[in-house]
């Protein structure tokens, strides 16, 4: 199924820079409460390494983190398919195939659009599960239960208290860093994608599919948080199984004493580094390919 989707003017302003480089581009995608601001200082470290960079938002995301605490409800209703048509947009009005790096349910979406066949190469970080990963590691479940517990929450965007954030995402660093953390990128989540991932096993027709056996697919590097919570190790490590049958490059990374938070920490530059090294193997202007 194909959504409709409408781009805001900064997507489209910086569609129209990278269109306008002569750089590669990388697109970044965040995952649940994150905002594509998430990924200011990955954005800035690429681009000083030679890259145009674009950090879209899903649909109607809020321009601040102050703004979707305020009004949550903009953030609701969002599904897997409807965010991954979004992106997919995106990257085909680039006049050539980006590098594509996502982080929980941005690693999720990444995956979905290497299986399209739109991404020269990708990064999955600490990636959400897609139809075929069996594990449900109890953290898993317990990180996801302040959306999953209530039914209801389907057609809502959840906020995180900082207990439940400290769990999820920020198990991994100080209690001074956990509430820094907290204050500076917390935002409520739409809850629709949890509830589609968490039936994936069940429903043949699922959202949360990935065309892994896509031979157009592009090499992968799946990076995983050792002590990650939220996408422990045994889910990162199974999507790695699940895409290694492909006949492109297939690479898993762990990132030793590290949480979900590992894309927004203060240890982010290691992890950052580790993806840029990876798209520089090959996303080079010379390897990217009209889209």
């Amino acid at each position: 199924m194909n959504h409709a989707t409408n781009l805001t003017a900064h997507e489209t302003d910086a569609i129209a820079r990278a269109n306008a480089s002569d750089r590669p581009a990388v697109v970044f995608i965040h995952g649940l409460w994150l905002l594509p601001s998430s990924w200011d200082r990955w954005a800035h470290h690429f681009e000083h390494n030679g890259y145009t960079t674009l950090v879209p938002g899903w649909p109607d995301d809020p321009e601040s983190v102050a703004e979707a605490n305020t009004n949550p409800a903009v953030m609701a209703g969002k599904s897997i398919g409807e965010v991954a048509d979004h992106f997919a947009a995106i990257i085909q009005r680039l006049d050539r195939k980006p590098a594509v790096i996502g982080h929980s349910f941005g690693g999720l979406l990444a995956q979905i659009l290497a299986g399209r066949g739109l991404s020269v190469a990708t990064v999955a970080i600490d990636p959400a599960p897609f139809r075929g990963v069996l594990p449900l590691p109890f953290s898993a479940l317990k990180s996801a239960w302040p959306i999953l517990g209530n039914p209801a929450n389907i057609n809502r965007a959840v906020p995180l208290t900082y207990e439940q954030f400290r769990y999820a995402f920020a198990n991994a660093v100080d209690e001074v860093e956990a509430h820094e953390l907290f204050e500076r990128f917390a935002v409520p989540a739409a809850g629709k994608p949890l509830f589609q991932s968490a039936a994936a096993n069940l429903n043949p027709w699922t959202e949360a599919a990935v065309d892994h056996a896509n031979p157009q697919r592009g090499p992968l590097l799946v990076m995983s948080g050792e002590r990650d919570h939220t996408v422990p190790h045994a889910i990162a490590h199974a999507s790695y199984v699940l895409q290694r049958a492909n006949s492109g490059v297939t690479e898993f990374l762990e990132m030793k004493n590290r949480g979900h938070a590992l894309t927004i920490d203060s240890g982010w530059l290691e992890v950052a580094d580790a993806a840029l090294a990876f798209v520089q193997r090959y996303a080079t202007a010379s390897q990217q390919s009209t889209v």
